[in-house]
Protein backbone atom coordinates (compact mmCIF):
# COMPACT_ATOMS: atom_id res chain seq x y z
CA UNK A 1 0.00 0.00 0.00
CA UNK A 2 3.11 2.42 0.65
CA UNK A 3 4.70 2.00 -2.45
CA UNK A 4 1.35 2.22 -4.42
CA UNK A 5 0.71 5.11 -2.41
CA UNK A 6 4.09 6.80 -3.25
CA UNK A 7 3.80 5.66 -7.22
CA UNK A 8 0.56 7.17 -7.75
CA UNK A 9 0.11 10.40 -5.81
CA UNK A 10 1.63 13.99 -6.43
CA UNK A 11 5.12 14.38 -5.59
CA UNK A 12 5.61 17.90 -3.76
CA UNK A 13 7.99 20.32 -4.95
CA UNK A 14 11.48 19.23 -4.38
CA UNK A 15 13.04 22.25 -3.46
CA UNK A 16 12.09 24.18 -0.33
CA UNK A 17 12.34 28.16 -3.07
CA UNK A 18 9.40 26.40 -4.76
CA UNK A 19 7.30 25.77 -1.94
CA UNK A 20 8.03 29.81 -0.93
CA UNK A 21 7.05 31.00 -3.93
CA UNK A 22 3.97 28.72 -4.12
CA UNK A 23 2.43 29.22 -0.60
CA UNK A 24 3.77 32.40 1.01
CA UNK A 25 0.95 34.21 0.38
CA UNK A 26 -1.07 31.54 1.19
CA UNK A 27 0.24 29.91 4.55
CA UNK A 28 -1.66 30.33 8.03
CA UNK A 29 -0.25 31.35 10.72
CA UNK A 30 1.97 28.54 12.94
CA UNK A 31 2.74 28.80 16.78
CA UNK A 32 5.83 26.10 17.17
CA UNK A 33 5.36 24.67 20.70
CA UNK A 34 8.78 22.93 22.34
CA UNK A 35 8.37 22.00 25.83
CA UNK A 36 11.89 21.05 27.43
CA UNK A 37 12.80 19.27 30.57
CA UNK A 38 16.12 19.06 31.34
CA UNK A 39 17.39 19.81 27.83
CA UNK A 40 20.26 22.67 29.03
CA UNK A 41 22.71 20.51 26.31
CA UNK A 42 21.40 21.30 23.01
CA UNK A 43 18.04 23.44 24.18
CA UNK A 44 19.64 26.98 22.71
CA UNK A 45 20.74 25.01 19.58
CA UNK A 46 17.01 23.58 19.27
CA UNK A 47 15.46 26.71 19.37
CA UNK A 48 17.72 29.32 17.12
CA UNK A 49 16.80 26.02 14.33
CA UNK A 50 12.78 26.69 15.52
CA UNK A 51 13.75 30.57 14.74
CA UNK A 52 15.40 30.08 11.37
CA UNK A 53 12.39 27.67 9.83
CA UNK A 54 11.49 28.93 6.82
CA UNK A 55 7.72 29.73 7.19
CA UNK A 56 6.04 33.82 6.18
CA UNK A 57 4.77 34.09 9.69
CA UNK A 58 5.50 31.59 12.62
CA UNK A 59 6.01 31.86 16.84
CA UNK A 60 7.95 30.20 18.70
CA UNK A 61 6.90 28.89 22.02
CA UNK A 62 9.00 27.68 24.57
CA UNK A 63 7.44 25.78 27.61
CA UNK A 64 9.91 25.00 30.38
CA UNK A 65 8.68 21.97 32.18
CA UNK A 66 9.95 22.77 35.67
CA UNK A 67 13.26 21.60 34.58
CA UNK A 68 15.62 20.65 37.33
CA UNK A 69 18.86 21.67 35.48
CA UNK A 70 19.45 24.87 33.55
CA UNK A 71 17.46 25.16 30.87
CA UNK A 72 15.69 28.15 32.01
CA UNK A 73 18.61 30.07 32.47
CA UNK A 74 20.29 29.19 29.11
CA UNK A 75 17.03 30.52 27.44
CA UNK A 76 17.34 33.63 29.25
CA UNK A 77 20.95 34.29 28.68
CA UNK A 78 21.11 33.04 24.70
CA UNK A 79 17.76 34.87 23.37
CA UNK A 80 17.79 37.94 26.00
CA UNK A 81 14.83 37.27 27.34
CA UNK A 82 12.52 39.67 29.96
CA UNK A 83 9.34 39.21 31.95
CA UNK A 84 6.18 39.49 30.03
CA UNK A 85 2.65 40.38 30.31
CA UNK A 86 0.77 37.92 27.66
CA UNK A 87 -2.23 36.77 28.76
CA UNK A 88 -3.17 32.88 28.20
CA UNK A 89 -6.12 32.33 26.40
CA UNK A 90 -7.31 28.82 27.33
CA UNK A 91 -6.09 27.12 30.32
CA UNK A 92 -5.63 23.94 29.84
CA UNK A 93 -2.56 22.63 32.14
CA UNK A 94 -2.88 21.52 35.27
CA UNK A 95 0.17 23.27 37.00
CA UNK A 96 1.20 26.52 37.70
CA UNK A 97 2.67 28.81 34.93
CA UNK A 98 5.63 30.84 37.51
CA UNK A 99 6.88 33.00 34.97
CA UNK A 100 6.57 34.05 31.10
CA UNK A 101 9.31 35.79 28.58
CA UNK A 102 9.68 37.52 26.14
CA UNK A 103 13.04 37.57 23.68
CA UNK A 104 14.27 41.23 22.99
CA UNK A 105 16.65 39.89 19.90
CA UNK A 106 14.05 37.65 18.21
CA UNK A 107 9.95 39.37 18.35
CA UNK A 108 8.95 36.02 17.96
CA UNK A 109 9.95 33.84 20.52
CA UNK A 110 8.21 33.42 23.82
CA UNK A 111 9.34 31.39 26.84
CA UNK A 112 7.48 30.33 29.58
CA UNK A 113 7.88 28.76 32.95
CA UNK A 114 5.74 26.37 34.66
CA UNK A 115 5.90 24.03 37.35
CA UNK A 116 6.54 20.25 36.09
CA UNK A 117 3.55 18.34 35.11
CA UNK A 118 5.15 16.02 32.42
CA UNK A 119 5.32 16.63 28.35
CA UNK A 120 1.84 16.61 28.04
CA UNK A 121 0.75 19.58 30.40
CA UNK A 122 3.60 21.89 29.13
CA UNK A 123 2.26 21.16 25.30
CA UNK A 124 -1.69 22.10 26.69
CA UNK A 125 0.09 25.67 28.68
CA UNK A 126 1.99 26.36 25.22
CA UNK A 127 -1.68 25.52 23.34
CA UNK A 128 -3.36 28.07 25.87
CA UNK A 129 -0.58 30.87 25.17
CA UNK A 130 -0.51 30.12 20.60
CA UNK A 131 -2.85 32.71 18.86
CA UNK A 132 -2.92 31.28 15.67
CA UNK A 133 -4.96 29.34 13.48
CA UNK A 134 -2.52 26.22 14.01
CA UNK A 135 -0.11 24.77 16.03
CA UNK A 136 3.19 22.91 15.50
CA UNK A 137 4.28 20.25 18.94
CA UNK A 138 8.37 19.26 18.50
CA UNK A 139 10.13 17.58 21.20
CA UNK A 140 12.45 20.67 22.22
CA UNK A 141 15.34 17.95 21.41
CA UNK A 142 14.62 17.41 17.93
CA UNK A 143 15.05 19.49 15.10
CA UNK A 144 13.43 20.08 11.44
CA UNK A 145 14.63 20.72 8.79
CA UNK A 146 14.18 24.11 7.52
CA UNK A 147 11.24 23.90 5.30
CA UNK A 148 9.50 21.63 7.06
CA UNK A 149 6.77 23.81 8.59
CA UNK A 150 6.20 24.83 4.98
CA UNK A 151 5.81 21.45 3.92
CA UNK A 152 3.22 20.08 7.13
CA UNK A 153 0.79 23.85 6.28
CA UNK A 154 0.49 22.41 2.68
CA UNK A 155 -2.13 20.01 3.23
CA UNK A 156 -4.14 22.52 5.37
CA UNK A 157 -4.06 24.91 2.58
CA UNK A 158 -5.15 22.44 -0.13
CA UNK A 159 -7.91 21.53 2.56
CA UNK A 160 -11.79 22.32 2.87
CA UNK A 161 -11.86 22.93 6.48
CA UNK A 162 -11.16 19.24 7.43
CA UNK A 163 -7.81 18.59 7.80
CA UNK A 164 -7.51 18.71 11.66
CA UNK A 165 -3.79 17.51 11.87
CA UNK A 166 -0.69 16.50 10.27
CA UNK A 167 2.49 14.15 10.67
CA UNK A 168 5.87 13.67 9.23
CA UNK A 169 9.06 10.71 9.10
CA UNK A 170 10.58 11.06 12.40
CA UNK A 171 14.55 10.35 11.64
CA UNK A 172 17.62 9.66 14.01
CA UNK A 173 20.11 12.00 14.14
CA UNK A 174 22.87 10.06 16.01
CA UNK A 175 25.57 10.03 13.40
CA UNK A 176 24.47 13.29 11.29
CA UNK A 177 26.92 16.17 11.49
CA UNK A 178 24.64 18.94 13.59
CA UNK A 179 26.25 22.35 13.91
CA UNK A 180 24.07 25.68 15.07
CA UNK A 181 21.11 23.73 15.86
CA UNK A 182 20.75 22.49 11.96
CA UNK A 183 21.69 19.38 9.94
CA UNK A 184 24.25 19.92 7.64
CA UNK A 185 25.40 16.17 6.72
CA UNK A 186 23.41 13.17 7.13
CA UNK A 187 25.34 10.08 8.55
CA UNK A 188 24.72 6.90 10.26
CA UNK A 189 26.21 6.11 13.75
CA UNK A 190 29.27 3.49 13.90
CA UNK A 191 26.69 2.11 17.00
CA UNK A 192 24.59 -0.91 15.85
CA UNK A 193 22.10 0.28 19.15
CA UNK A 194 20.89 3.78 16.77
CA UNK A 195 21.77 1.88 13.40
CA UNK A 196 18.88 -0.65 14.29
CA UNK A 197 16.45 2.35 15.53
CA UNK A 198 17.01 3.84 11.67
CA UNK A 199 15.77 0.83 10.96
CA UNK A 200 12.42 0.98 12.64
CA UNK A 201 12.09 4.12 12.05
CA UNK A 202 11.80 3.50 8.45
CA UNK A 203 9.49 1.14 8.15
CA UNK A 204 7.42 2.94 11.20
CA UNK A 205 7.22 5.67 8.68
CA UNK A 206 7.75 5.39 5.31
CA UNK A 207 5.43 2.30 5.04
CA UNK A 208 3.30 1.52 8.05
CA UNK A 209 2.03 5.45 8.23
CA UNK A 210 2.38 6.11 4.53
CA UNK A 211 -0.20 2.92 4.49
CA UNK A 212 -2.63 4.17 7.00
CA UNK A 213 -2.59 7.82 6.02
CA UNK A 214 -3.47 6.76 1.91
CA UNK A 215 -6.37 4.36 3.84
CA UNK A 216 -7.57 7.14 6.38
CA UNK A 217 -6.58 4.85 9.35
CA UNK A 218 -3.67 6.54 10.72
CA UNK A 219 -4.20 6.37 14.69
CA UNK A 220 -0.20 7.78 15.89
CA UNK A 221 1.46 11.51 15.18
CA UNK A 222 4.80 10.87 16.53
CA UNK A 223 5.43 13.78 19.60
CA UNK A 224 8.51 14.50 18.46
CA UNK A 225 6.29 16.75 15.41
CA UNK A 226 3.12 16.98 14.33
CA UNK A 227 0.93 20.41 13.37
CA UNK A 228 -2.64 20.57 14.05
CA UNK A 229 -5.85 22.95 13.82
CA UNK A 230 -5.42 24.62 17.68
CA UNK A 231 -9.38 24.94 17.59
CA UNK A 232 -9.90 21.17 17.76
CA UNK A 233 -7.14 20.98 20.26
CA UNK A 234 -8.78 23.53 22.56
CA UNK A 235 -11.88 21.36 21.54
CA UNK A 236 -11.40 18.21 22.92
CA UNK A 237 -9.17 19.68 26.07
CA UNK A 238 -5.77 18.98 25.22
CA UNK A 239 -3.37 16.54 25.63
CA UNK A 240 -4.34 14.40 28.22
CA UNK A 241 -2.55 14.00 31.99
CA UNK A 242 -2.97 11.00 32.44
CA UNK A 243 -1.12 8.62 30.32
CA UNK A 244 2.40 8.10 29.24
CA UNK A 245 1.44 8.05 25.64
CA UNK A 246 -0.36 11.17 25.34
CA UNK A 247 0.77 11.12 21.20
CA UNK A 248 -1.35 8.24 20.18
CA UNK A 249 -4.07 8.82 22.76
CA UNK A 250 -4.42 12.19 21.05
CA UNK A 251 -5.22 10.78 18.04
CA UNK A 252 -7.31 8.21 18.76
CA UNK A 253 -9.50 11.18 20.71
CA UNK A 254 -9.60 13.21 17.70
CA UNK A 255 -11.03 10.27 15.87
CA UNK A 256 -13.58 9.58 18.69
CA UNK A 257 -14.65 12.76 18.93
CA UNK A 258 -15.52 13.60 15.44
CA UNK A 259 -16.66 10.49 14.68
CA UNK A 260 -19.03 10.86 17.68
CA UNK A 261 -20.16 14.39 16.14
CA UNK A 262 -20.43 12.87 12.86
CA UNK A 263 -18.15 15.57 11.38
CA UNK A 264 -16.11 15.02 8.07
CA UNK A 265 -11.95 15.26 9.04
CA UNK A 266 -8.58 14.19 7.75
CA UNK A 267 -5.22 13.37 9.19
CA UNK A 268 -2.61 13.60 7.08
CA UNK A 269 1.05 12.54 6.93
CA UNK A 270 3.69 13.94 4.53
CA UNK A 271 7.16 11.43 4.40
CA UNK A 272 8.97 14.55 3.09
CA UNK A 273 8.66 16.21 6.52
CA UNK A 274 11.77 15.18 8.14
CA UNK A 275 12.11 15.84 12.22
CA UNK A 276 15.48 14.91 13.37
CA UNK A 277 16.06 13.12 17.10
CA UNK A 278 18.31 11.57 19.15
CA UNK A 279 17.71 8.39 19.79
CA UNK A 280 18.54 6.24 23.03
CA UNK A 281 22.73 4.82 22.78
CA UNK A 282 22.11 2.56 25.94
CA UNK A 283 19.95 -0.20 26.35
CA UNK A 284 18.70 1.04 29.86
CA UNK A 285 17.86 4.47 27.61
CA UNK A 286 16.07 2.05 25.12
CA UNK A 287 14.20 0.06 28.20
CA UNK A 288 12.50 3.42 29.03
CA UNK A 289 11.58 4.49 26.15
CA UNK A 290 10.09 1.26 25.04
CA UNK A 291 8.52 -0.10 27.82
CA UNK A 292 6.76 3.59 28.13
CA UNK A 293 5.62 3.49 24.74
CA UNK A 294 4.37 -0.13 25.10
CA UNK A 295 2.60 1.39 28.72
CA UNK A 296 0.70 3.71 26.39
CA UNK A 297 -0.86 2.25 24.33
CA UNK A 298 -2.50 -0.20 26.83
CA UNK A 299 -3.53 2.42 28.24
CA UNK A 300 -4.97 4.00 25.53
CA UNK A 301 -6.79 1.03 24.45
CA UNK A 302 -8.53 0.60 27.67
CA UNK A 303 -9.42 4.12 27.57
CA UNK A 304 -11.07 3.70 24.31
CA UNK A 305 -11.76 -0.03 24.13
CA UNK A 306 -15.53 0.58 23.12
CA UNK A 307 -14.17 2.10 19.86
CA UNK A 308 -12.25 -1.36 19.13
CA UNK A 309 -14.32 -3.53 16.71
CA UNK A 310 -17.49 -1.19 16.71
CA UNK A 311 -18.88 -0.19 13.44
CA UNK A 312 -19.94 2.92 14.75
CA UNK A 313 -16.24 4.54 14.62
CA UNK A 314 -16.12 2.83 11.00
CA UNK A 315 -12.28 1.56 9.98
CA UNK A 316 -10.85 3.35 12.92
CA UNK A 317 -12.76 0.53 15.15
CA UNK A 318 -13.23 -2.28 12.46
CA UNK A 319 -9.50 -2.09 11.39
CA UNK A 320 -7.01 0.18 13.08
CA UNK A 321 -8.35 -0.25 16.75
CA UNK A 322 -8.16 -4.23 16.09
CA UNK A 323 -4.50 -4.18 14.43
CA UNK A 324 -3.45 -2.04 17.76
CA UNK A 325 -4.87 -5.05 20.03
CA UNK A 326 -3.09 -7.36 17.92
CA UNK A 327 0.19 -5.83 17.64
CA UNK A 328 0.15 -4.17 21.18
CA UNK A 329 -1.75 -6.68 23.06
CA UNK A 330 -1.82 -9.90 21.60
CA UNK A 331 1.60 -9.81 19.98
CA UNK A 332 3.83 -9.72 22.57
CA UNK A 333 3.07 -12.43 24.73
CA UNK A 334 2.58 -14.42 21.95
CA UNK A 335 5.96 -14.01 20.57
CA UNK A 336 7.25 -14.37 24.04
CA UNK A 337 5.22 -17.74 23.77
CA UNK A 338 6.82 -19.13 20.59
CA UNK A 339 10.27 -18.47 21.90
CA UNK A 340 9.25 -20.99 25.10
CA UNK A 341 7.64 -23.62 23.25
CA UNK A 342 9.70 -23.82 20.33
CA UNK A 343 12.52 -25.18 22.44
CA UNK A 344 11.00 -27.24 25.00
CA UNK A 345 9.26 -29.08 21.49
CA UNK A 346 12.67 -29.69 19.63
CA UNK A 347 14.17 -30.89 23.25
CA UNK A 348 11.01 -32.98 23.78
CA UNK A 349 10.99 -34.47 20.21
CA UNK A 350 7.16 -33.12 19.37
CA UNK A 351 8.67 -30.12 16.89
CA UNK A 352 10.71 -31.49 13.66
CA UNK A 353 14.02 -29.65 13.85
CA UNK A 354 13.81 -29.03 9.94
CA UNK A 355 10.18 -27.31 10.25
CA UNK A 356 12.03 -24.88 13.54
CA UNK A 357 14.49 -23.81 10.90
CA UNK A 358 11.77 -23.56 8.44
CA UNK A 359 10.48 -21.11 10.87
CA UNK A 360 12.91 -19.30 11.69
CA UNK A 361 14.47 -18.61 7.79
CA UNK A 362 10.33 -17.08 6.83
CA UNK A 363 10.48 -14.97 10.43
CA UNK A 364 13.96 -13.32 9.39
CA UNK A 365 13.11 -13.76 5.56
CA UNK A 366 10.07 -11.71 6.13
CA UNK A 367 11.23 -9.12 8.40
CA UNK A 368 14.35 -8.81 6.33
CA UNK A 369 12.19 -8.16 2.83
CA UNK A 370 9.99 -5.25 5.00
CA UNK A 371 13.19 -3.52 5.97
CA UNK A 372 14.75 -3.75 2.48
CA UNK A 373 11.67 -2.80 0.47
CA UNK A 374 11.18 0.28 3.20
CA UNK A 375 14.94 1.23 2.29
CA UNK A 376 14.25 0.92 -1.22
CA UNK A 377 11.03 3.26 -1.07
CA UNK A 378 13.10 5.33 0.53
CA UNK A 379 16.05 5.20 -1.41
CA UNK A 380 13.67 6.22 -4.92
CA UNK A 381 11.64 8.56 -3.34
CA UNK A 382 13.10 10.65 -0.70
CA UNK A 383 16.91 9.76 -1.26
CA UNK A 384 17.95 11.30 2.23
CA UNK A 385 20.65 8.51 2.71
CA UNK A 386 23.61 10.27 1.45
CA UNK A 387 26.06 6.96 0.16
CA UNK A 388 25.80 3.61 -1.02
CA UNK A 389 28.07 2.65 2.56
CA UNK A 390 25.59 3.97 4.29
CA UNK A 391 22.60 1.67 2.65
CA UNK A 392 24.88 -1.38 3.12
CA UNK A 393 25.04 -0.37 6.91
CA UNK A 394 21.43 -0.65 6.97
CA UNK A 395 20.44 -3.16 5.12
CA UNK A 396 23.20 -4.89 7.12
CA UNK A 397 21.50 -3.74 10.21
CA UNK A 398 17.99 -4.99 8.99
CA UNK A 399 19.17 -8.68 8.99
CA UNK A 400 21.25 -8.64 12.30
CA UNK A 401 18.29 -6.96 13.77
CA UNK A 402 16.70 -10.08 14.39
CA UNK A 403 19.05 -12.14 16.63
CA UNK A 404 19.07 -10.75 19.94
CA UNK A 405 17.62 -6.95 19.65
CA UNK A 406 13.86 -8.20 18.52
CA UNK A 407 14.34 -10.25 21.20
CA UNK A 408 15.52 -7.31 23.59
CA UNK A 409 12.92 -4.91 22.61
CA UNK A 410 9.98 -7.81 23.20
CA UNK A 411 11.64 -7.95 27.12
CA UNK A 412 11.71 -4.36 26.88
CA UNK A 413 7.72 -4.28 26.01
CA UNK A 414 6.35 -6.88 28.20
CA UNK A 415 8.54 -4.98 31.03
CA UNK A 416 6.00 -1.92 29.95
CA UNK A 417 3.07 -4.21 30.10
CA UNK A 418 4.26 -4.89 33.47
CA UNK A 419 4.39 -1.05 34.53
CA UNK A 420 0.37 -1.10 33.15
CA UNK A 421 -0.44 -3.66 35.27
CA UNK A 422 1.60 -2.39 38.53
CA UNK A 423 -0.18 1.44 37.54
CA UNK A 424 3.46 2.53 37.57
CA UNK A 425 2.66 6.48 35.78
CA UNK A 426 6.47 7.75 36.95
CA UNK A 427 8.21 9.00 33.86
CA UNK A 428 10.91 6.65 32.20
CA UNK A 429 13.62 9.70 31.34
CA UNK A 430 16.06 8.96 28.32
CA UNK A 431 19.57 10.37 28.92
CA UNK A 432 20.61 12.88 25.81
CA UNK A 433 24.14 12.98 25.05
CA UNK A 434 23.09 16.37 23.27
CA UNK A 435 24.08 17.52 19.54
CA UNK A 436 27.26 17.84 19.07
CA UNK A 437 29.75 18.69 15.55
CA UNK A 438 29.22 14.53 15.20
CA UNK A 439 25.57 13.96 16.89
Amino acid sequence: MAAYDFATRVKPSQFSVDLWHRYSDLTLPVTVIAPAFNEELSIVDSIRALLALEYPEHEVIVVNDGSSDNTIGKLIDAFDCVPSDRAQLAALQKTRIIATYRSRSHPNLIVIDKENGRKADAVNAGIGFARTPLVCVIDADSIIERDGLLRAAEPFMYDTGKMVAVGGAIRIANGCEIRGGALRKVGVSSAWLPRFQIVEYLRAFLTARVANASNNTLLLISGAFGMFRRSTLIEIGGYRHDTVGEDLELIVRIHRHMREQKREYAIGFVPEIVCWTEAPTTLSGLRSQRSRWQQGSLETLIRHRKMIGNPRYGRIGLLSMVQLVIEDVVGPPAELFGYMVIPVALFLGVMDPLAALLFLCVTVLFGTGLSIGTLALEEMQLRRTPSARDLLRIGAASVVENFGYRQINLIFRLAGIMRHFKKDTSWAAVPRVGFGPQS
